[in-house]
């Protein structure tokens, strides 16, 4: 049985091997990150990652690992296996990984970690209807706007199981807020409705005069 030291190991070593140190200044210019990376696509970074984890069904091991790769991380790639880790089959959807989730947002504070983390709470929405559209309540009003980001787009990719009356509370409480990331994520979960129901975007759009000139760009984006 694996440990979570022993995979946080492996996947630390596995890093170090796929790095090209050529890649890291340019990947850290660009997420504009004080920690620096050790030069791995994101992609090959989550395969490795998913890859070390395979057979690893006990979650506790795979949550431990998750928050020493997240909490002692010296590169952002680091962190990158940390999430994938919390995303894997035998967490995926578990009420009790939310404190773990909730951590990484608030503590990653930047949209590459709030995003990927989003799709976590989509799955425990899927899974907990009820007590994640709960928690995702209180998070709208949340001081910390990763944390109500999070809440904006956390039912990106649920198609015609979106919930319209918690994304209507979601806008409402948050279309005065200035802050570039929150209008951002506004009309990206319009938009994201937009796919299966555009004539409902259309109305909401023109029943809130307040969206943002980004918001409402967003959530038009694709529609005629």
């Amino acid at each position: 049985m694996t440990s979570s030291d022993a995979l946080v190991i492996e996947i630390r070593a596995a890093l170090r091997q796929a790095a090209d140190p050529a890649l890291a200044p340019g990947q850290q210019a660009y997420m504009k990150s004080t920690m620096p990376f050790l030069g791995v696509r994101v992609p090959a970074a989550r395969a490795t990652t998913r890859r070390l984890a395979r057979g690893v069904k006990d979650a506790g091991v795979l949550r431990a690992a998750a928050l020493t790769l997240w909490r002692e991380a010296g590169f952002r790639e680091e962190r990158y296996a940390a999430t994938e880790l919390m995303g894997l089959r035998p967490v995926r959807g578990r009420l009790d990984a939310i404190e773990v989730h909730e951590e990484m947002i608030r503590t990653g504070a930047w949209w590459d970690h709030s995003d990927e983390v989003a799709h976590r709470l989509a799955e425990t929405l899927d899974a907990h209807p009820i007590e994640t559209t709960a928690l995702l309540r209180r998070w709208l009003a949340d001081e910390d706007f990763w944390i109500r980001r999070v809440a904006i787009i956390a039912q990106l990719g649920r198609k015609d199981r979106t919930d319209l009356a918690l994304l209507v509370e979601a806008i409402e409480t948050n279309i005065d807020d200035r802050e570039f990331f929150i209008r951002k994520a506004i009309g990206w979960a319009l938009r994201e409705v937009a796919k299966t129901d555009p004539d409902w975007v259309r109305a909401f759009v023109e029943a809130h005069p307040a969206l943002s000139p980004l918001s409402r760009r967003e959530a038009l984006k694709h529609l005629s």
